[in-house]
């Protein structure tokens, strides 16, 4: 089952501030949320999960915006 993240939750698990998730989306080091209705946007809990890991695991910046790229390919696909 799909498992959806609102941004105070995608905050609080990356430890990061709301405006510094806003930053890591537009420096493409973070998923683009997805519209949910309205002005709300949530984030797939997979996505976060495994940009989390990849931080922890020490990857670069360069390496963690091919992760997002190839994350946000794979959301494409699956519509």
């Amino acid at each position: 089952m799909l498992q959806i993240h609102r941004l105070p939750q995608v905050a609080a698990t990356l430890g990061l501030s709301r405006s510094t998730v806003w930053l890591r989306v537009s420096q493409g080091l973070l998923t683009p949320p997805f519209p949910l209705g309205g002005r709300a946007v949530g984030w797939r809990s997979g996505e976060i999960e495994s940009i989390a890991s990849a931080f922890a695991a020490g990857k670069s910046n360069d390496e963690v915006r091919e992760l997002v790229a190839k994350l946000v390919a794979e959301r494409k696909l699956a519509v």
